[in-house]
């Protein structure tokens, strides 16, 4: 017999807080499920980190209303259980949510009959040590940065790859990526786009000094340690959150992470290089080519 479809039986809607459009959305879905007769409750999240965490208890689906920001922010508190996530738009277009806000009546309804796959993206593991004691440890969906603080100078980043020898860069700073974070900051960068499956890291230099000036692809078993060597301020920051300075004696660990970022989405596996193709239009130095 084949698999029975997964159908949510205790959904968490959970907007931005700070958006009175992805709050006014949540509100609308609210009552919808209850109508259906659908358990469901709201957790209005502060993502400036002034709220409590939310109790995913018995949630077996969470709803995130707002942008790309507002979806990392609660894969970060989905993480560890491994909740799946359903981002509606309240934000601007990115690459994560779903669906856009006038459409989640015909979506939810999806939802409902199990129309619909998991995708699992791979998360990193980062762990600050000073002092030979982990002084921080992070899920990460986006990236690990090492940058250059208040000093205008390059800074100088030593990386290890199992232990052994890898590189060292003397750029404005060092990305380690996803495959997720390969269309954030990465991008940006001028790292390649890599597809949401691979369960790869990418390491990718800042406007990089008479260095290596490649993005480097590593398998999913690597463990990368990273530290900084030159007498310059660095910042580390993990998927944008508050930064902290690093020494010279400090070390950055990133390997995979036991758990997985889990998302429902509705279209063909191949929908992202169908919304990479949008968003890259909406960059208005590609706009004149798309049409070529």
């Amino acid at each position: 017999m084949p698999n029975e479809p997964f159908i949510p039986k205790n959904i968490l809607v959970m907007p931005n807080a700070g958006v009175p459009k992805a709050m006014a959305i949540a509100k609308e879905i609210h009552k919808h499920f209850i109508d259906i007769k659908v358990n469901s409750d709201i957790f209005a999240y502060d993502f400036d980190g002034k709220s409590e965490k939310p109790k995913l208890v018995d949630s077996d689906l969470v709803i995130v209303i707002g942008g790309d920001g507002t979806l990392l922010r609660a894969g970060h508190l989905c993480a560890e259980k491994e909740v799946p996530l359903l981002g509606i738009q309240a934000g601007t277009l990115g690459f994560l949510v779903e669906i856009k806000d006038k459409e989640w009546p015909k979506q939810i309804d999806r939802l409902m009959k199990g129309d619909f796959r998991i995708e699992t993206r791979m998360m990193l593991n980062a762990e600050l040590v000073r002092n030979d004691i982990v002084n921080g440890r992070w899920d990460v969906i986006n990236e690990i940065v090492i940058s250059r603080g208040s000093d205008v100078r390059p800074i100088e980043v030593r990386v290890d790859l199992n232990e052994g020898y890898l590189a060292s860069y003397k750029a404005d700073g060092l990305i380690v990526s996803t495959a997720t974070g390969s269309t954030a900051y990465a991008f940006s960068a001028g790292g390649p786009i890599l597809p949401p499956e691979l369960r790869n890291m990418l390491i990718l230099p800042i406007s990089p000094h008479l260095s290596l000036d490649r993005g480097v692809v590593l398998a999913e078993g690597a463990t990368v340690t990273l530290r900084k060597k030159s007498a310059s301020d660095a910042i580390l920051s993990v998927d944008g959150m508050p930064p902290i300075y690093l020494s010279n004696t400090d070390r950055v660990v990133v390997s995979a992470n036991k758990n997985s970022l889990k998302m429902v989405r509705f279209g063909e596996p191949n929908y992202f290089y169908r919304d990479l193709a949008t968003v890259l239009r909406l960059n208005p130095i590609l706009k004149i080519n798309a049409n070529d």
